[in-house]
């Protein structure tokens, strides 16, 4: 009766550390649309230079706060820095999501 309990131990043991108990966030980063026709109406476009420690827009340094109440509408090229985490990414992309008449797209 021993051996069993150590064998279902074990296996208690191994199956509470091979799992994992956080629950992974997606975030979608393309919103491609259909059609090949134009559109007439010119969009502005913003790039954005993304790095670990640095968030530069057009130029000009700034922060992610200042980033959020400086864009509006128009198109958001997004280049990133070797360097750059995953999650520096999202942060940027989770403050800019969902805002009408703002695109953004990361550039490889």
């Amino acid at each position: 009766m021993t051996p069993l309990i150590d064998v279902i131990f074990l296996l208690l043991l191994f199956f509470m550390l091979s799992s994992t108990f956080s629950k992974y966030g997606e975030i979608e980063l393309s919103n491609a649309v259909g059609g090949g026709a134009a559109s007439d109406a010119t969009s502005e476009r913003l790039f954005v230079q993304l790095g670990p420690e640095r968030l530069v827009l057009n130029g000009q340094a700034v922060t992610l706060n200042d980033l959020e109440t400086q864009l509006e509408t128009g198109q958001v090229l997004v280049s990133l820095d070797p360097d750059t985490t995953a999650q520096r990414v999202i942060d940027l992309l989770v403050r800019l999501r969902g805002r009408d008449g703002l695109s953004v797209l990361v550039l490889e």
